[in-house]
């Protein structure tokens, strides 16, 4: 291959990682953005924070049960029809939602959203892994690292400057001009792919497959029990302890469509979701690592914004720009790590990210109302930093060593458990806060369950898979090879 072949093909696959991370933005700015905006909507339709909360809970439910769908649907339909089908079902969805009469309706078309995001999502990582190659996989997911980064900082600060000069309805009509401008690049720079194409430049040679027939027992079972733990651990942290019935008849309910999936994936020759995933320990601990390091990093997220609100008195605003700079640190290192985790055996650096995230999370517990703002800035920075320079590395390796085939499924896997845990890191920060003495005592416990998280993170370090190979054709050449026995790891 020439240079110039080499460079045209670089310059394709960055235009594809650039419309694929601008639609997978959507999702996260605009479910931060109505996050800020629950007093005002509450107000603006006169209802209780309860029931409009269920504007935000419907949308995550809605997602956490698409996504096993997912799974299958990106092989039968091809990544491209699908991605298409779930900016559109977005698009319909923000529309709806910014022209909403009633709460019942801004609830249903939230929901529909959430339909649309659950597509979405778990194809964020689908279309550029197989975009990619294993060869790759750092640097590109690295790139994903900056929307994962800087999404959930910047949503925030967008829903403030809408409320303070627009209507509420901006929000998400907003979204519909951004999901439109997402579907025609990505109809013009996204590659076509019938039926078991991946829709991406180069993934044939990755090994995309073809899908069967849908398991309609496993779906029925995983994407219903995945949200009911969901709404759950949601409900625990709305009633205040895991003993009210509304936490408790979703989790059992939860449990028992899990435990019956458990039993079906193990009798189903090809399940939705092969549980044999969790059996290679590479696949364990990168999942692991990014849903217990997402958790600490969502525990700093939460924490950060009431303790410059109740210890300094700032606005939601100002207090939500104090918060650029955790997202601007993993923005930072996450591309950066990406390359390096490519070349170099990625333990070392994650260890080192880890160590500093837990350091900078330690640090925050000593901190008070008298402390100037600076110092809890520079902690928020070089946790950012360390976590980027973990997440980056453990994606990597998800993707470096999971086979061609199981590439829809690692990252369903992944993106579940990071619902999961977001929901399980709401209910644990509710309950630290609602149990502390006063506003310090409670900023300082979520900082001391942050450390407790990185910290676990820093002891699963060492089962991430060492040093890359460095040929990448044998690697894929081995990956394609094992596509027709590829139902374990």
């Amino acid at each position: 291959m020439s240079s110039n072949s080499a460079d045209h093909l670089d310059g394709r696959l960055l235009a594809v990682i650039g419309v694929v991370l601008l639609g997978g933005l959507l999702g996260i700015l605009n479910s931060t953005m109505a996050a800020v905006a629950t007093d005002t909507l509450a107000q603006i339709f006169g209802t209780s924070l309860s029931t409009i909360g269920w504007a935000s809970t419907g949308f995550l439910l809605a997602v956490t049960a698409t996504i096993p769908f997912t799974t299958w649907a990106v092989d039968r339909f091809g990544g491209r029809r699908l991605w298409l089908a779930g900016l559109a079902l977005f698009a319909a969805g923000s529309l709806g939602a910014g022209l909403a009469w009633d709460v019942g309706a801004l609830i249903a078309f939230r929901v529909l959203q959430g339909f649309g995001a659950g597509l979405l999502d778990p194809l964020v990582l689908i279309l550029l892994a197989r975009a990619a190659g294993p060869h790759r996989a750092g640097r590109v997911m690295g790139l994903m690292g900056v929307v994962l980064s800087l999404g959930p900082v910047l949503g925030p600060i967008a829903g403030g400057v809408v409320l303070d000069g627009l209507s509420w309805r901006w929000m998400f009509l907003i979204s519909v001009s951004l999901a439109a401008v997402a579907y025609v690049l990505a109809w013009r720079v996204i590659p076509g792919g019938g039926p078991g194409g991946p829709g991406g430049p180069g993934a044939e040679a990755a090994g995309g497959a073809v899908a069967g027939r849908l398991d309609v027992l496993g779906l029925a079972l995983l994407g219903p029990g995945f949200a009911a733990v969901v709404l759950a651990l949601s409900q625990t942290a709305e009633q205040g302890g895991l003993a009210a019935w509304q936490a408790l008849l979703p989790l059992a309910f939860g449990a028992a469509l899990l435990l019956g999936y458990g039993v079906h994936a193990r009798r189903q020759a090809a399940p939705l979701i092969d549980l044999r995933l969790f059996a290679g320990r590479g696949f364990s601990a990168s999942v692991a690592i990014m849903g217990i390091g997402g958790l600490g990093l969502y525990a700093a997220l939460f924490a950060l914004p009431l303790y410059y609100q109740q210890a300094h008195g700032h606005g939601v605003l100002a207090a939500g720009l104090l918060m650029t700079p955790i997202g601007l640190g993993g923005s930072l290192a996450m591309p950066l790590a990406g390359r390096v985790s490519d070349r170099l055996d990625p333990r070392g650096l994650a260890a080192g990210g880890a160590a500093a995230s837990a350091l900078s999370a330690l640090a925050l517990t000593r901190m008070g109302a008298d402390t100037p703002e600076v110092w809890p800035v520079l902690a928020a920075f070089v946790f950012g930093l360390g976590s980027g320079c973990f997440s980056a590395p453990a994606m990597g390796s998800l993707y470096r060593t999971l086979p061609a085939p199981l590439v829809a499924q690692g990252s369903s896997v992944l993106y579940m458990l990071n619902q999961l845990g977001a929901a399980l890191g709401v209910a644990l920060v509710t309950f630290v806060v609602q149990t502390a003495g006063d506003p310090i005592a409670g900023f300082h416990g979520v900082a001391w369950l942050s450390t407790a998280m990185i910290v676990i993170v820093l002891a699963a370090v060492p089962l991430l898979p060492g040093r890359p190979s460095v040929a990448a054709a044998p690697v894929e050449a081995e990956t394609e090879g094992r596509a027709g026995s590829s139902q374990s790891v």
